[in-house]
């Protein structure tokens, strides 16, 4: 389950897959909700409308981070969301299977140094992202985080573990 990371152009994408077993209406309520997004995004309030060209301001309800803007930028329910989220480009694909859904993450990002930190933030974001679904308790994000960081240093390398974890982590 550990994300892949390639180079595109001049940047780098990390690239998650996860096999849930929910049908794809259901995940992108947990997408695009506000509700379920504060069980497992990262910035647990996100203000704004999904449809494209709208601008979104992403904030930590604990207020560990400064808030930032994002725009969405591509909208296709229960299919395809996009939007920019700082300097990244966050896009999740969500496609039916026989037994509930597929869905795809890329993270677009600049920078190869936070790749591995990264990696591993989105890592647990979708473990969280499948314990919500099924109704289930998530670990502690930041005991998880932990956990799994060293496989993506391993993984990724040295220049792409040069920054650290998040403020609070």
């Amino acid at each position: 389950m550990i994300g892949e990371l390639e180079k595109t152009g001049s940047r780098w994408q990390l690239r998650f897959r996860r096999e849930l077993a929910h049908p794809p209406q259901r995940v992108w309520q947990a997408l695009t909700e506000t509700d379920e997004l504060r069980k497992w995004f990262p910035d647990q309030i996100v203000v704004g409308e999904w449809k494209v060209g709208a601008k979104l301001k992403f904030q930590d309800a604990n207020a560990k981070m400064q808030p930032f803007d994002g725009e969405v930028l591509a909208c296709a329910p229960p299919s395809l969301l996009e939007f920019r989220w700082g300097s990244d480009t966050i896009r999740f694909e969500v496609a039916p299977r026989e037994s509930g859904s597929t869905l795809t993450l890329i993270d677009t990002i600049d920078e190869l140094g936070k790749a591995a930190r990264d990696g591993a933030g989105w890592h647990v974001c979708l473990d969280a992202l499948e314990h919500a679904l099924d109704g289930t308790d998530a670990p502690s994000m930041p005991e998880q985080w932990s956990a799994v960081h060293e496989d993506y240093v391993k993984k990724f390398g040295p220049e792409a573990s040069t920054i650290g974890p998040p403020k609070g982590w």
